[in-house]
């Protein structure tokens, strides 16, 4: 807007010095009233627009001042918790089981921060979602899936606590073929491209066992189980060996039924819960929070 100013004033200018040339002292004095209003117009406007403009930039900057406000609280915020856990961590030592605990929630406010300042990679999106029904005529409950796993091919099985049975459902998710065990199905995880092992618990009965299914030629056929001596409610396989949660303690077994040993227990613990992949992940609600114990290679 300068620039266009200072461009029509020289083109006044320009034109009042052509005009000049030959003409009264009259006619000077009104080419300099002329040029002189030409100018205060100019002016004018630009103290319009700039107002204006002006105007528009406040109203934006109070509207995020509330977002820059809050980012900001949330970075000392964070930054308080990371400098917390730094003094933590040097006061820890050697407990290899706090260090264990800390830098696992450490590691959550780090997410935290990461994502606070747009580094945290790609997001993880829901694209689409779609209800299906997995009641078969047998059933004699409301269906309450416990477990679920996926087949190589897309074949899915969840885990129907309830009825009591294994569910082998199609890629279209629909029920073609079902398998009872001995009681209610915790848990379910894949062996290999064919057999899952299910964790089977009913704590009134005092059953508590690993039961394997295989999946041949679309149907489920029971395989080979083994009885445990504690609760079993989660389950999962990792490197050739099963990791199994009683509700306090991860015990890791062989997959013949032998009890490796006990990795971690926690008498205040309920309801662990799991997940897999190069690592086990373990989550047992505590009565005073969550605590989270990582098993892999080595661990």
């Amino acid at each position: 807007m300068i620039d266009q100013m200072l461009g029509n004033l020289n083109t006044y200018i320009d034109e009042c010095d052509n005009n000049s040339v030959g003409t009264s002292g009259g006619n000077e004095q009104y080419l300099k009233e002329e040029m002189c209003r030409s100018v205060l117009s100019i002016v004018n406007e630009f103290d319009n627009i700039t107002t204006k403009e002006l105007n528009e930039m406040k109203d934006e900057v109070l509207s995020i001042k509330e977002s820059v406000t809050s980012s900001i609280h949330k970075c000392t915020t964070l930054h308080n918790d990371l400098s917390q856990f730094h003094e933590l961590v040097q006061k820890i030592g050697d407990n290899k089981e706090l260090c264990l605990i800390a830098s696992i929630k450490c590691k959550h406010i780090i997410q935290q921060a990461l994502t606070l300042l747009g580094k945290s990679g790609k997001a993880l999106n829901v694209q689409r979602k779609s209800v299906h029904n997995v009641r078969i005529p047998s059933d004699s409950y409301e269906c309450s899936i416990a477990g679920i796993c996926v087949l190589t091919d897309g074949q899915v099985l969840v885990a129907d606590r309830e009825n009591k049975r294994i569910k082998l459902l199609n890629q279209q998710y629909q029920v073609v073929s079902h398998c009872d065990v001995t009681a209610g199905p915790c848990d379910i995880c894949l062996i290999t491209s064919s057999e899952v092992a299910v964790a089977v618990n009913d704590h009134d009965s005092k059953i508590h066992e690993v039961q394997f299914i295989t999946v041949n030629q679309g149907k489920l056929v029971s395989g080979r189980k083994f009885q445990l001596q504690h609760e079993c409610t989660c389950i999962t396989h990792h490197l050739g060996d099963l990791f199994v949660t009683s509700g306090q303690e991860l015990y890791k077994y062989s997959l013949n039924g032998k009890l490796i040993c006990r990795l971690y227990q926690d008498r205040s613990g309920v309801l662990p819960g799991k997940n897999h992949g190069e690592s086990i992940l373990i989550a047992c609600v505590l009565c005073t929070g969550i605590c989270l114990a990582i098993v892999g290679k080595g661990v």
